[in-house]
C-alpha cells in the first residue's frame, strides 16, 4: 500500500481536528441550549409576576388591581387566590391543574393529568395584615425548545459536511502553499541531481521563515558544491596538462638508459634529469594543492598581528642566501605593523622575489611603507621589463612570458597564487612595468583591527 505524503497527512489531520472540533462544539451547544432556554423562561416569568404585585391592594375588604396591571401577557398568566385556595382573579389555562399546593417563591413545572403539557408556575404570598393576604400565581407554559434543538440539529447535520469539506479544501490549499518551496527545493536538487548542473539554484524570495532559510542553506551549499567541483575540475585539468613534459621526460630518460646507458656516469646524468623533473613535479602538485585548498576555503587565514617589516626584512635575507648573484636591497619603514597570515603573506613575497631572480635584471629593491589606510608591500627589478599585451596574462595559471623560457623552468602558478592571497586578505596587487625601465609589483594590504578580524570571522 503506498504510504501517503505529508501533504496528505497535514491535511487529513487539520480536516479531523476540525471535525472534532466542530462536533464538540455543537455538543455544547445542544447541553446548555435547554438550561439557556429553562433559565430564561423563569427569567420572564419572574419578572412578570414581580412587576404586578405592587399594582395589588385591597381596600374595604375588596381587591383593587391598579392600573398596569396585566393579567396575561405573550402566553404568562397571573391568578390570585385567597389564603383557602380559592381563585380570586384570574384565568388558568385549559390543561393546567385545578389542584396544585403553593410554594412561595419557588419556581416549579408542573405537568397536567396526561403529562402531555408541562407549565412552570410561581407563587408569591402577598400579605395584607397579621392574618390576612392573597397567593398570586404566575404560570407559564413550558417552550418546546426539543423542536427548536431538533430543528438545530438538523441543520447542524446539514451543515457538518459543508463544514468538514471547506475546512479539508483549506486546509489543503494552506497545506500546499506552505509545501510550495519545498517542492521547489526538491526540483532543483533532483535537477542538480539527474542533470548534473551545479549552476541551478533554488532562488526563493528572502523571507525569515524557516523554509525560506532552509532554501537559502540550500542555494549556499549548491554554490560551495559549484565551486568545489568547478576548482576538482580545474586541478585535475591543470595537473594533466603541465604533468605530462615531465612525465615524458622521466620515461624518455629512463628508456634511454636502460637502453644505451654504458658507464655510471650515464646512468646518473639519466638520474639527475629524473630527479629534476620529479622536484618540478612535487613542487606543482604543492602548489595546485595550496591554490585548490585556498579557493575552496579548506585552508583558513590565521591573522594575527605582525610587523611587515621585520617579516621582508627575514624573507630577503634567506634570499639572499638562495641566489648570491643578485643584488637585493631594501628600503623598509619601521614598525609598519597590521594584522595578517604570516605563513602567507611570506609565500607572497617569496614568489615575488623569486620571480624577480628569475626574470629580472641583477638588482632588486624591497620596499615597505605605510600609506594613508594600508599598508604597501612592493618587489623592484631592473629588467628588461614585461610586454604590454603580455602584462594581464601573467595572471593567468602556468602562463610563462615567451622570453622567460629559456631563463629557468618555473612553473607559472607564483603570480597566480600571489594575486590569490592578496585578495583572501582584501587587498590588492598592481604591475608596473616599461621597457628598459624595469618591474615592479605592488601589493596592498588593507590596516583592519581586531575586532574587524573578530566580526569577519563570525560571519565565516
Amino acid at each position: 500500500m503506498k504510504r501517503l505524503s505529508v501533504q496528505a497527512k497535514l491535511t487529513l489531520w487539520i480536516t479531523a481536528w476540525m471535525l472534532a472540533l466542530v462536533t464538540i462544539v455543537l455538543a455544547f451547544l445542544f447541553g446548555i441550549s435547554s438550561q439557556v432556554a429553562m433559565q430564561s423562561a423563569q427569567e420572564q416569568l419572574s419578572s412578570f409576576v414581580r412587576g404586578n404585585l405592587s399594582a395589588i391592594t385591597k381596600e374595604n375588604q375588596t381587591l383593587q388591581f391598579e392600573e398596569g396591571f396585566q393579567f396575561t401577557r405573550n402566553g404568562m398568566y397571573l391568578l390570585v387566590y385567597n389564603g383557602s385556595g380559592a381563585l380570586l382573579a384570574g384565568q388558568t389555562p385549559l390543561s393546567y391543574p385545578a389542584t396544585v399546593a403553593f410554594e412561595n417563591g419557588l419556581t416549579r413545572p408542573v405537568s397536567d393529568e396526561d403529562e402531555e403539557d408541562v407549565y412552570l408556575t410561581l407563587d408569591f404570598w402577598l400579605p395584607f395584615g397579621w392574618d390576612d393576604g392573597v397567593w398570586v400565581r404566575g404560570v407559564m407554559q413550558m417552550p418546546e425548545w426539543s423542536d427548536a434543538i431538533e430543528r438545530l440539529f438538523g441543520m447542524s447535520v446539514l451543515l457538518l459536511p459543508v463544514i468538514v469539506l471547506a475546512s479539508g479544501f483549506g486546509a489543503y490549499r494552506m497545506v500546499r502553499r506552505a509545501f510550495r518551496p519545498i517542492d521547489r527545493i526538491v526540483k532543483a536538487a533532483s535537477e542538480i541531481s539527474e542533470g548534473r548542473d551545479l549552476s541551478k539554484r533554488i532562488d526563493l524570495p528572502p523571507g525569515r521563515d524557516e523554509i525560506s532559510q532552509l532554501a537559502a542553506a540550500f542555494d549556499q551549499m549548491f554554490e560551495r558544491l559549484e565551486q568545489a567541483f568547478e576548482a576538482e575540475s580545474r586541478f585535475t585539468s591543470d595537473a594533466s596538462h603541465e604533468l605530462r613534459t615531465p612525465t615524458a621526460v622521466i620515461l624518455a630518460q629512463c628508456r634511454e638508459a636502460g637502453k644505451h646507458a654504458q658507464t655510471i656516469q650515464d646512468y646518473a646524468e639519466a638520474i639527475a634529469v629524473i630527479e629534476r623533473q620529479a622536484d618540478r613535479i612535487s613542487n606543482l602538485i604543492g602548489q595546485l594543492l595550496q591554490m585548490t585548498r585556498l579557493e575552496q576555503g579548506t585552508v583558513s587565514i590565521c591573522r594575527e598581528e605582525a610587523d611587515l617589516s621585520e617579516l621582508a626584512e627575514v624573507v630577503c635575507e634567506e634570499q639572499r642566501t638562495v641566489h648570491p648573484e643578485r643584488s637585493i636591497e631594501t628600503w623598509l619603514e619601521p614598525g609598519v605593523c597590521t594584522y595578517f597570515d604570516v605563513t602567507l603573506i611570506t609565500r607572497v613575497l617569496q614568489n615575488l622575489l623569486a620571480n624577480a631572480c628569475q626574470y629580472g635584471g641583477p638588482r632588486i629593491m624591497v620596499e615597505v611603507r605605510r600609506a594613508r589606510d594600508s599598508v604597501e608591500l612592493s618587489v623592484f627589478d631592473n629588467g628588461k621589463g614585461i610586454a604590454p599585451e603580455e602584462q594581464q596574462k601573467i595572471w593567468k595559471r602556468f602562463y610563462r612570458v615567451q622570453t622567460a623560457r629559456s631563463a629557468g623552468e618555473g612553473t607559472g602558478l607564483g603570480l597566480p597564487m600571489v594575486a590569490q592571497i592578496v585578495q583572501l586578505h582584501g587587498g590588492t596587487v598592481e604591475l608596473d612595468s616599461r621597457a628598459g625601465w624595469g618591474t615592479k609589483f605592488t601589493v596592498r594590504l588593507p590596516v583592519v583591527e581586531q575586532e574587524e578580524i573578530q566580526k569577519t570571522e563570525e560571519v565565516l
